[in-house]
């Protein structure tokens, strides 16, 4: 799915919904494989798939620790694309 998004392919539900509470255009991708069920929260930039953090789900809610995370790792990405410190 991530191969998808960098080929600019817009996947929705059930595979995907967005997170506003992470920040603008970002999203949990939700990836399940034979033990696990896995969340990766990503924003798709136009140069770029920026992977904020991806999280083994076992509870119904993502942890707050893993959103505050992303809402960090981005602001870090943000400041640095834009030449901030």
């Amino acid at each position: 799915m991530l191969r998808r998004l960098q080929h600019g392919a817009a996947i929705a539900m059930p595979h995907a919904r967005p997170m506003p509470s992470i920040g603008p255009g970002c999203w949990e991708l939700r990836v399940r494989d034979a033990d696990h069920s896995w969340r990766i929260f990503y924003r798709a930039d136009a140069d770029a798939v920026v992977v904020l953090a991806v999280h083994d789900k076992k509870t119904e809610r993502a942890l707050r620790s893993v959103l505050e995370t992303c809402r960090a790792r981005l602001r870090r990405y943000d400041d640095a694309a834009l030449g901030r410190r």
